[in-house]
Formats: C-alpha cells, sequence, structure tokens
C-alpha cells in the first residue's frame, strides 16, 4: 500500500508540472548544477569561460606535427616493423588521405570544440555588467581563438561549416559548408576585432592572446589571401609596438625556463607534471625502438624506461639536414642523432629536448607564432610588391641570428626563394612546412618528387630492407584533407 501510495503521489506531481504549475516550475533556475542562466553573470565566470576555450589548444598540438610537418618533405617517421598500429600517421605523411582518419578527424573536432566554446562566450559577454577593459580582453580572447580555429579549419579542409553562435539543438548542429571566401572573411572580421580589443604584450598575463599575436594571425591570413599590401601594413605594426624582439640565442627561445619570452607571439602552455598539462613531444620524435639507459643520457629522467613500441614519428628527412647550409647554428639546435637498440643511428628532432625529472613529462610550450616568422612574413609581403630593398634587412636580421652572412639575392624571384629556404630552416618542426608548401603554390610540384625519392630509395626515409611505399602513396597531392565521415554525411543533407 505504502509503495503504491508513493507511485501515485509522484504521478501527482508529474500532473502537476506538466499543467496549472508548467510555465513556474520550468523556469526555475537549478541551483547544483551550472547553465548559461547561472553561470554568465560576473567577470571570474567569464575568465573561467574563456580558460576553457584555451583548454583543448593542449590536445590539439600534441600531435599537429603529423599534418603540418610530417604531411610535407621536412620530416617522415621510423618504420618499426615489431609494431604496426600507427597507419593513420603513415597514411597522412604518404598521403593516402581517408575520411576516416582519426589524427585529421581530431584536428577538425578540437577546433569545432574551440569554436563552440568562444561562441557561447561571445553570445554573452556584451549584456555582462563588469570592469569594461576587463570584458574587452577576454572578448579579445575568444575572438582571436575562434579566429585561429577556423584559419586552422579553412587551410586543412578547404570548405566547412561556419558556427558563429551557440548550438542550442539538433537542427543547429549540421549546417551547409561555407565557402572559403566566407570562412576567411569571418577571420579577418574576428582577427581584427580582437587586435583592438586586446592589450599589447607588455600588459597582457603571459601566455594569453594580445593584440600582437591577432595581428600577427592578421597577417598571415592576408598572407594566404595574397593581399600584401595589407599585410605589410598590420605586419609593420606587429614590428613597430616594440614588444617583441629576436632572442641573441636560438635556442632560448625554445627553452622552458623562458616560456612567452620576447621572441614569442603566441605559444601552447604546457605545464609538467602529473595533473595532465605536461607536454611529451620529445618521447614521439626519438627514435624506436630506443634503449632505457638512451632515454635516460638524452633526457634527463631518473626512471627512464625503453620506447620499444610504436613509430618514432616526426623524424627530419635527408632533404631538410641537407637544407641547412654549412654553420648554421640552428641545426645543432634543432636536429639531435639518437642510436636505435639496433645500433642504427637516427636523426630526430631535438628542438623539444629539454631535461626533465619524470619519464614521459615535460615542460615544453609549443610555438605558435614568433616574432622570427614575423619578419619573415613581412620580408615576404614586400619582396612580393617588388619592395626587394625593404625586405633584405628583414631577412638579414634572421640569418644574422643563425651565424649566416646576409643575403646575396636582389632581385624578386631570387629574394622569394631566398625566404621560402629560410622558413623552412627557421621554423622547422614548427608546423608550417606544408602550409608553406600550400601558401606559396609549390605542393604538388615538391610532395610528388619527393615521393619519387622515397620510391628510389627507401632506405635513404628510415624503410627497412623489403618494405617500400603502398601504390597509392603520393599518387595524388590533394591540397585539402576530406571532411572527417560523420562531417560529410551531415553535409550531405544540403
Amino acid at each position: 500500500m505504502i509503495i503504491q501510495l508513493k507511485k501515485a503521489l509522484a504521478a501527482g506531481c508529474v500532473l502537476l508540472s506538466l499543467t496549472a504549475c508548467e510555465d513556474k516550475f520550468l523556469d526555475i533556475q537549478s541551483e547544483t548544477s551550472l547553465t548559461t542562466g547561472t553561470f554568465f553573470k560576473t567577470q571570474a565566470d567569464f575568465q573561467s569561460a574563456v580558460n576553457g576555450i584555451y583548454q583543448p589548444l593542449r590536445g590539439l598540438y600534441s600531435n599537429a606535427f603529423v599534418m603540418g610537418e610530417m604531411h610535407s618533405d621536412n620530416t617522415y617517421y621510423i618504420y618499426n616493423p615489431s609494431d604496426r598500429g600507427q597507419f593513420e600517421s603513415e597514411n597522412i605523411a604518404e598521403f593516402i588521405l581517408l575520411p576516416t582518419n582519426g589524427i585529421s578527424t581530431n584536428k577538425y573536432v578540437t577546433n569545432y570544440r574551440i569554436i563552440s566554446r568562444a561562441n557561447q562566450v561571445l553570445s554573452l559577454i556584451d549584456a555582462a555588467t563588469f570592469d569594461e577593459t576587463a570584458r574587452n580582453t577576454l572578448k579579445g580572447e575568444a575572438l582571436f581563438l575562434r579566429a585561429m580555429a577556423y584559419f586552422e579549419l579553412v587551410r586543412y579542409f578547404g570548405s566547412v561549416p561556419l558556427h558563429l553562435t551557440p548550438v542550442t539543438d539538433r537542427s543547429q548542429a549540421a549546417l551547409p559548408l561555407a565557402s572559403p571566401d566566407d570562412v576567411y572573411k569571418q577571420i579577418v572580421a574576428d582577427a581584427q576585432q580582437a587586435a583592438t580589443l586586446l592589450p599589447g604584450k607588455k600588459t597582457q598575463i603571459a601566455g594569453r592572446a594580445t593584440s600582437g599575436a591577432a595581428k600577427t594571425l592578421l597577417g598571415d591570413v592576408y598572407m594566404v589571401q595574397k593581399q600584401y599590401a595589407l599585410a605589410e601594413t598590420v605586419l609593420k605594426e606587429v614590428v613597430a609596438s616594440g614588444d617583441y624582439t629576436l632572442l641573441p640565442n636560438y635556442a632560448a627561445v625554445f627553452d622552458p625556463t623562458s616560456k612567452n619570452n620576447g621572441e614569442s607571439v603566441f605559444e601552447v602552455q604546457y605545464q609538467v607534471g602529473s595533473d595532465g598539462y605536461a607536454s611529451n613531444f620529445i618521447y614521439q620524435f626519438l627514435p624506436r625502438p630506443i634503449a632505457a639507459a638512451t632515454v635516460g643520457t638524452l633526457t634527463g629522467v631518473s626512471n627512464p624506461q625503453g620506447l620499444l613500441v610504436l613509430e618514432a614519428f616526426n623524424t627530419p628527412t635527408p632533404d631538410l639536414i641537407a637544407a641547412y647550409e654549412p654553420n648554421d647554428r640552428r641545426k645543432e639546435v634543432s636536429i639531435g642523432t639518437a642510436p636505435a637498440t639496433d645500433g642504427t643511428v637516427y636523426p630526430f628532432v631535438k628542438k623539444y629536448l629539454h631535461p626533465h625529472t619524470q619519464f614521459g613529462l615535460t615542460n615544453d610550450n609549443w610555438p605558435v607564432y614568433r616574432y622570427a616568422e614575423v619578419l619573415l612574413l613581412l620580408a615576404e609581403a614586400l619582396t612580393e610588391q617588388g619592395k626587394t630593398a625593404e625586405a633584405v634587412p628583414l631577412l638579414n636580421q634572421i640569418r644574422t641570428r643563425a651565424g649566416l652572412a646576409g643575403t646575396t639575392q636582389t632581385s624578386q624571384a631570387g629574394l622569394r626563394d631566398a625566404i621560402a629556404r629560410e622558413r623552412r630552416v627557421e621554423l622547422a618542426f614548427e608546423n608550417k612546412r606544408w602550409l608553406d608548401l600550400v601558401r606559396t603554390g609549390k605542393a604538388v610540384e615538391v610532395m610528388t618528387a619527393h615521393g619519387v625519392r622515397i620510391r628510389a630509395n627507401p632506405r635513404a626515409y628510415y624503410l627497412p630492407a623489403g618494405v617500400t611505399l603502398l601504390p597509392a602513396a603520393y599518387s595524388t597531392i590533394p591540397l585539402t584533407f576530406p571532411l572527417p565521415a560523420s562531417e560529410a554525411q551531415l553535409s550531405a543533407y544540403f
């Protein structure tokens, strides 16, 4: 009888909630869970929400090198015959691009996670009442991060859905594909507004977006669009700000003890420790299989372990190694060598190797934009307008730090090639090479030739005896990745 009474009371409560008390009942805000109605009120709320926009960057950049570097002639992988479970990275390196690839899908999904969080902040922050300067800064950060995410998406995938407001129901989750032109218009609008709202580096909290970062992003966008005069203007503003300088020592740029230094325009923040914020780039880049003793010697950790399974990724190619001029100081900083368990000595990306205490947990940040790139982009923008006399000193600043003589190039064509070569070695292993090849129209030519070289001499590219490229490898060189299978199915409805 008691059980039946409880059921009856429950049924009565449900009935009441659906009839006379319906409107008031549904309007009550939850006091035990966070919603947009209860959370987005104070400056602290919006600060936490903007922190949440940054958070996916750590996951995004943990393997961004696969699509930015391995998908170019800069790096490859060390084939491990004892562990053949790494086909997704291999396929991207060899231009076997599938819509089900988890690495490209992760890039796509993670960028939209950033966009979704930014949209939530941007839809509510103007109506919030708190300090105007703080509100402008937080809004600028959200706009910058949304622009950066869409810039990634449009360059790697081409036409993508353009979400600018929060998705509140299933019908809003699927949008038609926007043209690249429309996506670029939105990126420019976001970056321009961010540049006006954000503070300069000297007054912003270290590691967060600044006006200089927004203008650098904007200059990069203009370069992709071949709007060189606009790029020149905005990049000169970054130079004139006085917020940035080239560090005298190239190695110091990447040293975790000098994070967010004077050359840093924007970098993804990692923090050593076991709380989930650490990086582990070097453990993906070291040769494999490799003994514990060798790992200990290289990293300095007290509890080294052998890396015996999986493959070594982002391994510098012979092509890149040969691209460094004699006595270029950057080569020693960027590329090291280490023996695998069979005694074979392989090159590896040394730029992110710094002593640390715990195995697998490093303190290295990932550089997204550096002042060196600002100078090189500006030199390129000037060169494309025929202003070679202005471009040469900018290029030579980079070369002088590297211990090299100034360029001898004075013609537009010669200087164009010199800047491209300088970008390759200066920004090696910073996820720039594939995007540079596409931007300059060299991707098909360079990567087709690269595939031919690997087929002709697979041993030189770390493939063991008896292993050759698949027939489909490098057979075509598409400039964008296919949309993930799930997104393609949604887009088919439009």
